[in-house]
């Protein structure tokens, strides 16, 4: 949503971004362009995990406080002279829509995951794909064939987490109130498709001080993994990372430990904190001359780096698109939720790495894993695989570009936006309102 928000600004489109107050007070955000406000979820002070412990209940308590507050941060701006027009709002929050309509505002949902993810949520939401799955084979109109395991976990094990899957699918409860749909299905005459959404600099470069994010969950440790990286071969360095949220089994990580050994590779490995007393015994000293292992990294200057080679990853959507926009080819490890669909694509569509498949206990085993790599990096197979990495690369850098297809709906946007809060008799143009959870 931050990379959205800076696509406007040059538009003259004044940004406010909203958070919750625990996630304000526990991410680092930094912009001298974007104002930040903070509302409600209900559980402000508990750092007890309140999601984790029961997601519904989680949800339902959001939904109540986080309206009221909403609304509070809504009246407060226009009466500071900063009306808002539009709120932007993440699609796993419909009620956010709700707020919008009854305050007479415009409305956009932003989808955070890829269109076939959001797509094969639809289905099931209409009831075109029926639950539980049956048969080997899933047939969805505008995606490829697909079999079970290639769906998103809440799909196809269905009852493993009823209440993330009510969530995945309220995406689409009263869309069809919603001015626009950012980041879906482009066959929607309301629909835009405005990414990859990762800083400037990485693709197009015509916004030079967007270099990052500007919003993070932990510190990177930028100067050990950069200084590492510097003295390594071009091409030379297998990255991991999991993400902030996946958590891999100590069996599971025991053998990623040791096929990356196996491959004989140099490897820079993310391992966050929470997870280093899962590492083998004395595996990082026995293979210090190969690897750096590190809590966090500045995971975009980590994949423009010229000596990384591959990308082990769980295949979430943000570390997927960084992937193609680098042209960094992928061994997909995926866990859960969307990560399996995105894994399917990443080896079979857009053919730029390979999906790490699993033995009957579950597990990708260390043989796999160095085969993997090696199928990645080495022989013809590599070969190819780098060569579609790079055409993915220049696709990316070409829909964000000046007349490319991101940037032209992202222009369409900011038109209708003005000509349609123009007609809004209470609130002149002023304000778009990020509003992620």
């Amino acid at each position: 949503m931050l990379q959205f928000a800076k696509r406007l600004l040059p538009n003259q489109i004044k940004i406010t971004l909203v958070l919750t107050h625990k996630i304000a007070r526990t991410t680092l955000f930094s912009s001298n362009s974007i104002s930040l406000e903070t509302i409600s979820d209900g559980y402000d002070d508990d750092d007890g995990g309140p999601m984790e412990r029961d997601i519904k209940v989680y949800l339902a308590r959001f939904k109540e406080v986080g309206s009221r507050t909403l609304k509070e941060v809504v009246h407060r701006m226009r009466d500071s002279g900063r009306p808002v027009d539009c709120i932007v709002y993440d699609s796993f929050l419909p009620w956010v829509l709700e707020v919008s309509k009854e305050l007479g505002l415009l409305a956009a949902a932003f989808f955070t995951q890829s269109c076939a993810v959001d797509h094969i949520y639809h289905q099931v939401y209409k009831g075109d794909l029926k639950v539980p799955l049956s048969g080997d084979e899933i047939l969805i109109p505008g995606l490829p064939p697909l079999k079970p395991e290639d769906m998103p976990s809440f799909v196809y094990v269905l009852g493993l987490y009823p209440s993330l899957f009510e969530a995945a699918l309220d995406q689409f409860r009263g869309l069809e109130k919603a001015d626009w749909v950012i980041d879906y299905m482009a066959k929607l005459s309301h629909v835009k498709a405005i990414g990859p959404t990762i800083p400037s600099m990485y693709l197009d470069k015509r916004l030079p001080d967007d270099r990052e994010y500007g919003l993070s969950v932990y510190k990177p440790i930028t100067g050990a993994c950069m200084e590492w990286l510097n003295e390594r071969q071009p091409e030379s360095v297998i990255y991991v990372s999991f993400g902030s949220l996946a958590e891999l089994g100590e069996d599971q990580m025991e053998e990623l430990a040791w096929g990356l050994r196996l491959s004989n590779k140099h490897f820079l490995w993310v391992v966050r904190l929470s997870e280093e007393s899962k590492l083998p015994k004395d595996f990082a000293q026995v293979t210090s001359k190969k690897g750096l292992i590190v809590s966090w990294c500045p995971q975009l200057e980590v994949l423009a780096h010229e000596a990384i080679c591959c990308f082990i990853t769980h295949s979430g959507w943000n570390s997927t698109l960084e992937a193609l926009s680098l042209g960094v080819p992928m061994v997909a490890m995926p866990q859960w939720t969307d990560q399996s669909t995105n894994s399917k694509f990443v080896m079979d569509m857009w053919k730029m790495g390979v999906r790490a498949p699993v033995d009957d206990k579950g597990l990708v085993s260390r043989e796999m894993i160095a085969r993997c790599i090696r199928e990645v990096v080495e022989g013809e197979s590599g070969q190819e695989i780098k060569k579609n990495a790079t055409k993915w690369k220049a696709l990316a850098r070409e829909a964000m570009s000046e007349g490319g297809s991101s940037e032209k709906n992202i222009l369409e946007f900011v038109s209708s936006l003005i000509r349609s809060s123009n007609s809004l008799p209470m609130f002149p143009k002023e304000n778009v309102e990020m509003n992620p959870n």
